[in-house]
């Protein structure tokens, strides 16, 4: 160590040698770092408020990205093409600035469009949608700015409209290629019109036919309400159609994109234009997943809204491009709801538009998109409740307004967006002490319990008493509420109950009370419980294999969750300690059944316990998911049939067997992959080595490597993986086709209306498991087909398992 520093020393005092040179590269990698650093600030900053104009920004950033060029064109091509990516909102600054680029230094131009045709190849080969819709957006804008010529990108938008028309290819794929052609002529429409207005339409004829032709079977499933009064819901290629046909209209022109080249148009169109090279979409390949369909979401229009700036009408491009925008913020923002909320308020065009409503209308949009939101449900409430604190003037009027407007309307709300609709406001309530005008609300008092507007305040206060506690919610009610409020949450304990001396299991109970206060083993439960008789050896069931006992079931649950009664940690704690007891009576289904029925007999009014025990059944793996949903369907939970938190047991239990079968195919994946690396290094490695030069093994060589008996093992429990789910959704689907055909017969033969407040709450929630867990459903929908939705099953049925196989065709 010493010796080698004395020799730096001496190269030091020398004043040369590699230490010397050394310090000089590494000063020169510096410099290049910070010149590179400070070009992406300049480019990244260029449109941000500053005294300068916008214009005098943009010519002074050509200036500097002209000296920089020669040394960091690179750089600067990767950076504009990542803000033609990142920034959409910015597209027309930053092609602007590719335009003035081009006007005084041809190759570059030249070079950009180059690697931006490579980039958007590349997305459209990686599926990544939406960078390659926002790629076509800036090189269409490109054509504004003289860069590109209008007849090559023409050739373009033909070439996706031709992919549009493919046969033998899902229809997920033609639809978003018309879409990104659609949403790309905003930009570029007016400049197509006055330079190629006949090929333009030409290629909107093609369009029109394609849209006429396609089917819209889907539709029906996205919808958020199921009539179209008083706003249509509108598939989404349909709404846009429609809007572009109004911006032909009015002659390609709109009032909300900015054109800062305008500025520069003397001198843009001096400037040499490139010619895009033939671009063919790359063809389909069964591992392509596409963006879905969706339905456009409408809650107001210009009569909501007060005196001020006129809301853009559904059909006028303005209303398109405000919202896309409004999406984009919440996308860039999700993470961080301060940050959303106060992008969204300080919207560019803020003074143009009622900018409070079509944030309500955007945020309500994604937490209503079917088939499932983008982000965490609690995501926009608390993105809702920073707009609030940040414009408290305004922002609590707007969305108690659009509250008071979904009540309202919640008769023909979809259930999945029921679900969500009570979520948020119970959410949004517990922020704000639970106030809210709820004598307003006092007229669904007189309708059937079942109908969605009590259901929906039932439901909410359910909720609400998740957030608070028993007493407080009585509280905030008025009294006329009374029939609405949720049960006390406290268990149903029968062995202490009234007439309990008769039950054939109290004293045993008593019995294990004093046992598990003296802190019993495991074992000495066992003994307590084994001289209780058991009820089936009278029956006729005393032959079947399984011979559990349910009395047993029936005392150990019951006794032991009232003693952890008092909170879930204490309630998961007896559960923890007695997982033996549990695995030694939970020997069968039947059995695994019995222990889910006790639990409900004691938690009925406590359904957040409920939930949260189910679960943790789940996980420890005292009950399988099959025997979670034959309980929910089960004659004794007819009761609980239409309650939410029903579906949200059954849901965590798909979500319990999906996570696990991703799990095993992930292990086994990786284990592939590992074992090929080893195979293959092996192999290379024997090749290397001769008789006179054995190759020296590596420490640790073949350690993590997996034997292929450990493969073959992790493929045969994958396989019964995928065996289990399907299993689990043949037993969900066929319990639903079971019980609403007898709905649907048994009301054929009274003459009586099928169509009740039970059967849209039962047909919404066969529709919700489909849609919730698709793209595991999917995979078996083939074997649905064939056995559960046969062509001979009810149309009202039959037809929400074709609106699903849609979504995918």
């Amino acid at each position: 160590m010493n010796r080698r520093r004395a020799y730096s020393n001496i190269d030091d005092d020398e004043g040369g040698g590699d230490s010397m040179y050394g310090r000089r590269k590494r000063r020169r990698v510096s410099d290049n770092q910070e010149i590179e650093d400070r070009l992406e600030s300049l480019i990244l900053r260029v449109s941000e408020k500053s005294t300068s104009s916008l214009e005098s920004n943009l010519e002074g950033l050509v200036s500097v990205l002209e000296v920089d060029l020669g040394t960091y064109r690179n750089k600067i091509l990767r950076m504009l093409t990542d803000c033609a990516i990142n920034m959409p909102e910015k597209c027309t600054i930053y092609t602007t600035l590719v335009g003035l680029l081009n006007a005084k230094n041809y190759n570059f131009g030249g070079e950009f469009v180059d690697h931006m045709v490579k980039t958007f190849k590349d997305s459209l080969k990686s599926c990544k949608w939406d960078a390659a819709r926002y790629l076509l957006r800036f090189l269409a804008d490109l054509v504004n700015c003289h860069v590109i010529s209008a007849a090559s990108l023409l050739t373009l938008l033909d070439n996706m409209v031709d992919a549009a028309n493919e046969d033998s290819v899902p229809q997920v794929r033609r639809d978003w290629y018309v879409f990104a052609v659609l949403s790309t002529l905003p930009w570029v429409g007016r400049d197509l019109y006055e330079k190629k207005e006949s090929a333009l339409e030409n290629l909107l004829i093609r369009i029109e036919v394609f849209l006429n032709k396609r089917t819209k079977k889907h539709h029906n499933a996205l919808r958020v309400w199921s009539v179209d009064a008083p706003h249509p819901q509108e598939e989404y290629l349909d709404c846009l159609w429609a809007q572009i046909r109004k911006l032909r209209q009015d002659n390609w022109s709109e009032k909300h994109i900015p054109r800062p080249y305008l500025a520069f148009d003397s001198v843009l169109c001096e400037a040499l234009q490139h010619n895009l090279p033939v671009i063919h979409p790359p063809p389909h390949h069964e591992s392509y997943q596409y963006p879905m369909p969706w339905v456009v979401y409408r809650m107001f229009d210009y009569t909501d809204c007060p005196d001020g700036p006129i809301l853009p009408g559904a059909h006028s491009i303005e209303r398109f491009l405000i919202e896309e925008h409004l999406h984009w913020i919440i996308e860039v923002h999700h993470w961080e709801r301060k940050d959303a909320a106060a992008h969204l308020l300080d919207f560019p065009y803020k003074s143009k538009i009622p900018l409070e409503y079509c944030i309500v209308e955007v945020i309500f949009a994604e937490l209503f998109h079917m088939p499932t939101p983008r982000y965490l449900e609690i995501c926009y409430g608390s993105i809702l409740i920073e707009l609030c604190k940040l414009q408290p003037s305004t922002m609590p009027q707007v969305l108690a307004q659009a509250t008071e407007i979904l009540f309202m309307r919640i008769d023909s709300m979809n259930t999945s967006c029921f679900d969500r609709f009570v979520n948020w406001f119970s959410y949004h309530l517990s922020n704000f002490q639970f106030r809210w005008s709820w004598d307003d609300w006092d007229s669904c008092l007189l309708l059937e319990e079942e109908h969605p507007r009590p259901k929906f305040i039932q439901e909410v206060l359910l909720k609400c008493l998740r957030l608070s506690y028993f007493q407080r919610i009585k509280e905030i009610m008025p009294e006329t509420y009374a029939k609405l409020l949720p049960s006390e949450p406290n268990p149903t304990y029968k062995y202490t109950s009234e007439g309990a001396a008769a039950l054939p299991g109290t004293t045993t109970a008593h019995k294990l009370v004093v046992a598990i206060r003296g802190r019993c083993t495991p074992e000495d439960m066992l003994n307590e419980l084994k001289d209780l008789p058991n009820p089936r050896e009278t029956s006729e069931n005393d032959m079947t294999e399984s011979a559990f006992n349910p009395l047993k079931i029936d005392v150990f649950v019951q006794t032991l969750l009232n003693l952890g009664s008092k909170s879930f940690s204490h309630t998961f704690a007896a559960v923890s300690k007695f997982h033996y007891v549990f695995k030694q009576l939970a020997e069968s289904e039947e059995a695994q059944i019995c222990i889910l029925r006790n639990v409900f007999e004691l938690w009925h009014n406590h359904q957040q316990m409920l939930v949260v025990i189910v679960d943790k059944l789940l996980k420890i793996q005292i009950v399988e998911c099959s025997a979670v949903a034959t309980w929910i369907f089960s004659k004794e939970m007819v009761g609980e049939f239409t309650k939410m938190y029903l579906w949200e047991i059954l849901h965590l239990t798909i979500h319990k067997m999906n996570k696990y079968v991703t799990k095993l195919s992930n292990e086994l994946t990786e284990a592939k992959e590992k074992l090929a690396k080893a195979t293959e290094s092996s192999s290379s490695d024997s090749e290397e080595e001769t008789p006179g030069n054995p190759r020296r093994k590596k420490h640790g060589d073949g350690a993590d490597k997996p034997t292929e008996e450990a493969v073959e093992r992790m493929e045969e429990k994958l396989e019964a993986g995928y065996v289990d789910q399907k299993r689990l959704f043949l037993i969900i689907f066929q319990r639903f086709i079971m019980i609403l055909s007898e709905h649907l017969v048994k009301c054929d033969t009274d003459g009586r209306d099928y169509d009740t407040d039970w059967y849209r709450w039962t047909i919404g929630r066969l529709q919700q498991v489909f849609l919730v867990h698709h793209e595991q459903v999917q995979k078996y929908s083939s074997t649905l087909e064939s056995l559960l939705f046969t062509s001979d099953l009810d149309p009202h049925i039959l037809d929400v398992f074709h609106q699903f196989v849609a979504l995918r065709s």
